[in-house]
């Protein structure tokens, strides 16, 4: 069955876009592979029958992100969707400060995360009980920084040409002319950008929250295989072997029936692979250790 990338318009949800899927597709089998807040924009992976069965090899692949992070004020959402809670003076700020800032990031290995969070403490989601201003005590959670590049740094009003409003899908401004970095970000899977924004503007002394963010990569989907929501009925499938970046082994015929049959195979490969039949058809997800193979997924169809 099919897998998609769509670039999330701003202001849906990826449950929005998922019921929008189902809708145009005709099946209520979608689901996707990574959720994007409301004001984040770009690659959305969905997936759709059989292919469903992806969702945890995709949820916990790495992102990248383009960030525009302002200073100088702070929302409780961390976000731009507000309202402002705080502010403090920012205009001293430079580029030379943002960018040395930015390097302790990369030896972090947990976050606090947002209070508006989807993380679920006592069957209860964070965001649900902040919105009832009952934040949870949410603990730090792990989290990794790949890679941090500062591509732009100025007033939002007056970023370079290419990293204003023209450049992707943001938010208003809650202040024009609140000091401003775009920063590109390579992420393990489960950091939250907008706790980055929130931890960037206290490592330089200021209130700060995540103007604007866009995702340029989910594992191994590139916003460039993206297309948009309203021309999903017309998009052509991505290979769900290429989604899925794994280490490719081909079986015999026998070799495909006996893992769709739950039988086991000799291991001709090390570590997490994903297994395929002789037509092309991703048979399973497989791990191998000690010459023994354990199917994590298996499609007995094939995708």
């Amino acid at each position: 069955m099919p897998v998609y990338a769509v670039d999330k318009p701003l202001g849906l949800t990826s449950h929005d876009v998922v019921a929008r899927a189902r809708r145009v597709l005709g099946t209520r089998r979608v689901g996707h592979g990574g959720t994007l807040d409301p004001l984040a924009s770009g690659v959305l992976v969905l997936l759709v029958g059989e292919a469903t069965k992806l969702s945890p090899f995709l949820t916990g692949s790495d992102k990248a992100y383009l960030a525009w992070v302002a200073f100088g004020l702070a929302t409780p959402t961390l976000d731009a969707e507000g309202p402002v809670e705080e502010r403090a003076p920012a205009g001293h700020l430079t580029a030379a400060a943002v960018e040395a800032a930015l390097a302790p990031f990369l030896v972090l290995t947990a976050q606090l995360p947002p209070a508006y969070a989807a993380i679920k403490q006592g069957g209860v989601k964070g965001y649900q009980a902040a919105r009832r201003g009952e934040a949870l005590d949410l603990p730090a959670r792990p989290c990794g920084y790949r890679r941090l590049d500062l591509l732009a740094f100025g007033r939002w009003d007056q970023l370079p040409h290419g990293w204003r409003r023209e450049a992707a899908p943001l938010p208003p401004p809650l202040d024009p002319a609140a000091p401003t970095a775009v920063v590109a970000l390579d992420v393990r899977s489960g950091t939250y950008v907008r706790a980055f924004a929130r931890d960037l503007g206290a490592a330089l002394g200021v209130p700060a929250h995540l103007a604007g963010l866009r995702r340029t990569r989910a594992g191994t989907v590139e916003l460039a295989a993206t297309g948009p929501l309203e021309g999903l009925a017309a998009a052509v499938p991505l290979d769900p072997l290429a989604v899925l970046g794994l280490p490719r082994v081909d079986l015999d015929e026998v070799g495909a029936q006996r893992v769709r049959d739950g039988q086991r195979v000799t291991a001709g490969f090390a570590g997490r692979a994903a297994l395929v039949d002789p037509q092309g058809r991703l048979v399973a997800v497989a791990d191998a250790e000690d010459g023994r193979v354990r199917s994590l997924r298996v499609w007995r169809e094939g995708v």
